[in-house]
């Protein structure tokens, strides 16, 4: 990237360096990609994730592709076809893939520049998102700072789900953006941080970066920020998102569902941050039409973590021979959303609010 101060990945010569979300908090270790297989198989195991991220690594996967085939554009459309399916859910995946193979495919040029031109439309597209995540964080600040406001200054707890911060999205990320900027106008915050199981990238990602920002946190389970709700202490939520639909549906981390119930029930807003490269106007009905992510079983079976001497290890947490599922993602129904916090404002969760912001129609 040539703009932004959080960099979860970078270049280094012809190759892609990423720091390793699967180690993190307890060891900071990063990655080389030098193949297209290299860049899919980090997608596939969530050495990095989260929406943009995993968008970001597929347009230089492209361009991966494009050294590996020495700037051959049919071999490289076959391999972006294998990098665009590497996860299902997150349509900023196929949306950056599809738009660096556009621009080879409309190129007449050949060889090394079509190297070059791969490379420069993924570091394009991650400034773009550098700059998109600046605008979400003041939009998404100016709410909080309305908030703080009322409350006369006092702390305002802000409760989120998963990790939609740095890691996730560049620069700032898109829930965690909010926070960042309210943090740099000097605005009291506390930030309740959701475990997020199973793969606890709240716990592990989250308070990771918050930590790491001197933003004061808290981790709760999973199930508590319900009580916080009824208990008066939640004053807004925010949370990311990998795909919201036309209508304005939200697909997101296992858990934000359950956490749109409790905020409408206690008529605490409820906001979803995302870059407009995280809806998929091709669809309409979360519900109907979103296949959900089915994960392998044993991240729920299993959990990781360090022992008492500092020794990271996995361990099973329930009994052998029980059986699990594993989803990925759930549905908010955009009932349940206040607004959608985007880089052109805040906008209302429905069919014709996002087309009047987003399609012009």
């Amino acid at each position: 990237m040539a703009n932004g101060i959080y960099k979860p990945f970078w270049l280094d010569g012809e190759s892609l360096v990423i720091i390793d979300q699967t180690k993190l908090p307890f060891s900071y270790e990063t990655k080389k990609l030098v193949t297209p297989e290299d860049a899919i198989a980090a997608i596939k195991n969530m050495n990095v994730r989260g929406a943009g991220v995993i968008g970001n690594v597929g347009a230089f996967a492209v361009y991966l592709a494009a050294i590996a085939t020495d700037g051959n554009l049919q071999k490289i459309k076959n391999i972006s076809q294998q990098i665009r399916i590497a996860r299902p859910t997150a349509v900023n995946l196929t949306w950056a893939v599809d738009r660096v193979m556009k621009v080879l495919e409309n190129t007449d040029d050949s060889g090394q520049d079509i190297i070059n031109i791969a490379k420069q439309e993924a570091i394009k597209i991650c400034d773009e998102d550098v700059e998109n995540s600046e605008k979400i964080g003041k939009f998404g600040g100016d709410r909080i700072q309305e908030i703080s406001n009322a409350k006369s200054g006092q702390p305002v707890n802000i409760l989120t789900h998963c990790n939609a911060g740095w890691l996730a999205i560049v620069d700032s990320g898109s829930a965690l953006a909010p926070i960042y900027e309210a943090q740099a106008r000097g605005i009291d915050i506390h930030v309740w941080v959701d475990e997020t199981r199973p793969r606890n990238q709240g716990a592990f990602l989250t308070a990771w970066e918050l930590q790491q920002a001197n933003i004061k946190h808290t981790i709760i389970a999973d199930n508590t920020g319900g009580l916080l709700m009824q208990y008066g202490m939640v004053d807004l939520c925010i949370v990311g998102a990998d795909r919201v639909t036309r209508q304005g549906d939200v697909i997101n981390k296992i858990g934000t569902y359950l956490k749109a119930l409790a905020a409408a029930d206690n008529k605490i807003p409820f906001y979803v941050a995302l870059p407009s490269s995280t809806f998929d106007f091709d669809l309409i009905d979360g519900i109907k039409e979103v296949e959900i992510e089915t994960r392998n079983a044993d991240e729920v079976l299993y959990i990781q973590g360090v022992t008492s001497d500092q020794i990271l290890t996995k361990i099973r947490i329930a009994p052998d021979g029980s059986q699990a599922i594993n989803y990925g993602f759930d549905i908010t129904p955009n009932r349940l959303v206040t607004g959608l916090i985007t880089e052109k404002g805040i906008c209302a969760a429905n069919l014709e609010a996002i087309a009047q912001t987003f399609l012009k129609i």
